[in-house]
């Protein structure tokens, strides 16, 4: 009988545990798990864009000019950092633009803004150009001399269209003022003419004149028409020699020796320009559109 009690009394206190706990977790719901705010994305700073280079132009070592009023009537200059950051205005993208191969068109037309100032019909020309500097110093005093190192330019180019007289100067050597040394002489223009390359090369003048057009003579050198080429100039120990390739008229025509302009006496600095500059100024509507698809610039001291 003791031991039934103690079951018993056991089996009601268990039972009593039970339901006070069972109502207890009634009282005290279990509480969920608290779903956690998603961290905050951290926002990167904002930087400004680097002016990156691209593989067929080393932009640093060029600035260019446009037929664009600087508000001085004189033609506008963009620096390379806003090529190749795509920071032309609406105006300066009409006659500069990139294409979707990384080609560049280059459009130019008479419009009286020239780099040398404000001009008439029938006076100066305008362009829309690339002027090296060869270091990249960003200085127009940055040029070089034939008197010493190696000097190469070879620019890779196909014409669109050259309306008017069917001429436009796609690369040139152009010498510069410096101290002791007076005139900005156009001393090499090679030039696209009705399809035809021509070396125009200034020559010894006479009688201590300046270097200029006067004493030029004109080489025809290849025939390129529309189709894309490559056009060499390379000065050497003070020797100028010039080669053209341009796969589609099955020319590969090897450097050639042009003129010893050392030889002959030339002390000018210089440096290279390549692109559109228009031999055309009778009138405001004519134009010519010309592709840059690579240039290259190689130097040595």
């Amino acid at each position: 009988m003791k031991i039934k009690a103690f079951l018993k009394h056991t089996t009601i206190v268990l039972l009593s545990i039970v339901f006070i706990t069972a109502c207890s977790s009634s009282d005290h719901p279990e509480t969920p798990d608290v779903e956690k705010e998603p961290e905050k994305e951290v926002e990167e700073e904002v930087k400004p864009p680097v002016a990156e280079e691209t593989p067929n132009i080393t932009w640093k070592n060029w600035y260019l000019s446009v037929p664009i009023n600087r508000g001085n009537g004189s033609a506008t200059s963009i620096g390379y950092e806003t090529i190749v950051n795509d920071n032309l205005t609406t105006d300066q993208a009409k006659y500069f633009y990139k294409n979707n191969d990384g080609s560049y068109t280059l459009y130019t037309k008479f419009t009286g803004f020239t780099t040398s100032g404000e001009s008439a019909l029938g006076d100066k020309y305008c362009r829309t150009e690339l002027r090296e500097y060869w270091r990249g110093n960003q200085d127009t005093g940055d040029n070089w001399s034939m008197s010493t190192g190696t000097h190469i330019l070879e620019s890779t180019i196909h014409v669109d269209y050259v309306e008017g007289n069917g001429r436009t100067i796609v690369a040139q050597i152009h010498g510069k003022e410096s101290t002791g040394i007076t005139g900005n002489p156009a001393t090499v223009k090679i030039r696209w003419n009705s399809g035809m390359i021509q070396i125009d090369y200034y020559t010894k003048p006479e009688n201590n004149d300046p270097w200029t057009s006067k004493y030029d003579a004109k080489l025809d050198f290849g025939r390129v028409d529309h189709e894309k080429f490559t056009f060499k100039i390379k000065i050497e120990n003070g020797k100028m020699y010039c080669a053209l390739v341009c796969e589609a008229k099955g020319l590969n025509i090897d450097y050639t020796e042009i003129y010893n302009y050392v030889g002959n006496g030339y002390v000018h600095e210089n440096y290279f320009k390549t692109g559109n500059y228009f031999g055309w100024h009778d009138d405001y509507e004519k134009a010519a559109q010309v592709v840059l698809h690579e240039v290259v610039t190689d130097h040595t001291d």
